[in-house]
């Protein structure tokens, strides 16, 4: 009786999903996130997609044939970013397939290390999967070319366990979802402003947040990201930025406006031209 019990609740393997409409969800979000860096998939990358999505190619199948399509190109002829949104694209995809996820901030490390490996992304090997040695700046054009204050690198590690260990003690069931709201954009600004690598952090930090309210159990619209992702980073940028001598604040108007839509199935309007 008991053997007969325990077969009935044995570990499946979590495979590659059958829903096409999943399937679809995934790719774009993964092609969406790709315009954080002005950067678009090729018309390779995209016909091999539909043939994932209807199901007539797996995405080790389409993984393989991507690899040989730029091994067997004369690199003369292959676009650089092109080559970076299609790779990274399906490495986004298979990661949101897989349903497992662990709340931490290695889990950072490991996402960005699974998305950026043996790819070109401006920086050294060495710190892909790695927190920066080095302080950065970048000019925002919706800044005037100002920049964010980043965090200083001797603080990354100590600064994300702060802002893990305080999410972690969140209690969202007995949140508002105004509070709910406010408390994400809280958390994710913090991660995101503290930028741990080199390159790739936007496209890190929406990964994690995605995989993350996914496993709080929060009906997400993921389909937000197909086409606000650079909306998405702007807000973050909007939300870290302060100048008093211009008399600008933080302000997090525009990433609640983001996440109210994304989590709350909210219509605002979500231009980047208010920037």
């Amino acid at each position: 009786m008991q053997d007969n019990y325990l077969d009935k609740i044995k570990y499946e393997k979590i495979g590659e999903t059958e829903d096409s409409k999943q399937r679809q969800l995934n790719w774009n979000i993964a092609f969406g996130l790709q315009a954080v860096d002005n950067l678009t998939p090729s018309k390779y990358m995209v016909d091999l997609a539909t043939e994932n999505i209807i199901g007539n190619k797996s995405y080790e199948v389409v993984e393989e044939q991507v690899r040989k399509y730029y091994e067997n190109t004369d690199n003369k002829k292959i676009d650089k970013g092109e080559r970076q949104a299609d790779e990274v694209s399906l490495r986004i995809v298979k990661i949101l397939n897989d349903k497992a996820f662990t709340f931490n901030y290695l889990t950072l490390k490991q996402y960005h290390k699974k998305l950026f490996e043996n790819i070109d992304i401006g920086i050294d090997e060495k710190y892909i999967g790695e927190f920066r040695d080095y302080n950065i700046m970048k000019k925002e054009p919706i800044l005037d070319g100002e920049t964010v204050q980043y965090a200083d690198y001797s603080m990354i590690e100590e600064t994300l366990k702060y802002d893990f260990e305080e999410e972690s003690n969140q209690k969202y069931i007995e949140k508002t979802d105004k509070e709910k709201i406010e408390r994400i954009c809280k958390f994710t600004a913090h991660i995101w402003q503290v930028h741990p690598f080199g390159e790739g952090n936007t496209r890190t930090t929406a990964l994690f947040i995605q995989k993350y309210l996914n496993s709080k159990g929060f009906d997400v619209n993921n389909e937000l990201f197909k086409d606000n992702s650079l909306y998405f980073r702007n807000a973050l940028v909007r939300a870290n930025y302060s100048n008093i001598s211009k008399g600008i604040e933080e302000d997090t108007r525009y990433l609640m406006l983001f996440f109210e839509n994304l989590i709350l199935n909210k219509q605002n309007k979500l231009d980047n031209s208010v920037f």
